[in-house]
């Protein structure tokens, strides 16, 4: 039986902090299975990306100018369905909140988790 997991997943980072940004792609593209397809710095910029670029998976932090992540997961959701969408925070109460919206959110990852923890939060949506 074929697997419908893709064998590179794109991936799209949003963060406003552009240190984090850069360390998660550092971090991010050592793995062959993941592809960046780009990187936004607030919620309206991200879903422009995801409209251009369609990546599997989006970290996408939730607290951001202009549109916060909880604002810019509800339209991705609702116009990408198949689009993963990974709470990235390192407000605790945020993972109440994503796990309570599972229709917005696929997965939580905690801010200053480990980088393979990221991973293999993205690999357990596949």
């Amino acid at each position: 039986m074929l697997s419908s997991t893709p064998q590179v997943l794109k991936v799209l980072i949003a963060d406003d902090h552009e240190l984090t940004r850069c360390a998660l792609k550092f971090m991010l593209m050592r793995h062959q299975f993941l592809e960046l397809v780009g990187v936004a710095c607030n919620g309206k910029e991200v879903v422009e990306k995801v409209a251009k670029e369609r990546p599997d998976v989006v970290i996408l932090d939730m607290h951001m100018p202009v549109m916060d992540g909880w604002s810019a997961s509800r339209i991705i959701k609702h116009q990408w369905p198949e689009v993963r969408i990974v709470a990235y925070s390192s407000v605790e109460v945020d993972k109440d909140r994503a796990l309570a919206e599972g229709a917005v959110v696929d997965a939580f990852c905690e801010k200053g988790a480990c980088v393979s923890k990221l991973v293999e939060v993205i690999r357990s949506l596949f």
